[in-house]
């Protein structure tokens, strides 16, 4: 079973954080449609949705990604880098701990989820203004033992790695090479985002589909022309809070 840990979108999205992009106004109706389509999304891939606890004064808690990174041996439980979010980690933790065992980011690092790509064998980890080096060894040092190699990325231009590049399948990667050195990747397939599209890297592998944003209909289209199977999701008013589609959910497999 794939489980789709989220949250519900807070009612003070309008007060969240943003690191890349200017404030502009967020319809709250429209950001709930959009969650509700993107959950609807998650089932159609093959998850079972399990919601976790509301947190209408945590701005940003619908984008769950950001409290734990987990692989099928144990969830690392972050340091969020924006300290307004670092009340998120308690109920994913509680959610977790009957799934996997713990481990727990300490200060001084900080660590948001959505910086972290896993990939077979190795874990790309992009230092950027809510992760630092001391949240990427710390979090090297817990996935080590289960034989993954950990390597750090810097990355310009927008907020996580995963706003960059993220995995189609496991040799595939969907990346903008203007945020990130694509030459780190080797080993890997890489398929570039359509050039009008720079936010269009982040898509989300659930199963055997690819859940895409339907603001970037052309690089769907080149995904598609590869044959991967996409699911298209209204992304734009959850963007206006840097989001994006891997933020909100924490897919875990269970038993």
């Amino acid at each position: 079973m794939l489980l789709a840990l989220t949250r519900a979108v807070a009612t003070s999205i309008d007060r969240c954080e943003l690191t890349h992009l200017e404030r502009t106004p967020i319809d709250y109706g429209n950001a709930v449609r959009e969650h509700a389509a993107y959950e609807d999304a998650l089932r159609r891939a093959g998850c079972v949705v399990r919601r976790l606890p509301e947190l209408p004064d945590h701005p940003d808690s619908v984008f769950v990604e950001d409290t734990a990174v987990v692989i099928d041996e144990i969830a690392v439980i972050t340091r969020p880098g924006a300290e307004s979010r670092r009340g998120e980690v308690h109920s994913t933790a509680e959610a977790l701990r009957p799934l996997r065992r713990l481990a727990f980011i300490q200060p001084p690092g900080t660590l948001d989820g959505g910086d972290v790509l896993v990939t077979p064998g190795k874990v790309f980890v992009g230092i950027t203004e809510r992760t630092n080096a001391d949240g990427a060894r710390q979090l090297a040092s817990h996935l080590a033992p289960f034989g993954y190699e950990t390597i750090s990325v810097n990355v310009t231009g927008c907020l996580h790695l995963k706003s960059a590049v993220t995995l189609m399948s496991p040799t595939h990667l969907l990346l903008n090479p203007s945020f990130v050195d694509a030459s780190i990747f080797g080993g890997l397939e890489l398929v570039e985002v359509d050039p009008d599209e720079p936010m269009a890297g982040n898509v989300l592998l659930a199963g055997d589909r690819l859940i895409c944003a339907a603001e970037h209909p052309r690089t769907r289209r080149r995904l598609e022309a590869f044959g991967f199977v996409t699911l298209s999701v209204p992304a734009g008013e959850l963007a206006k809070a840097e989001g994006g589609v891997t933020c909100g959910s924490l897919l875990v497999r269970a038993s």
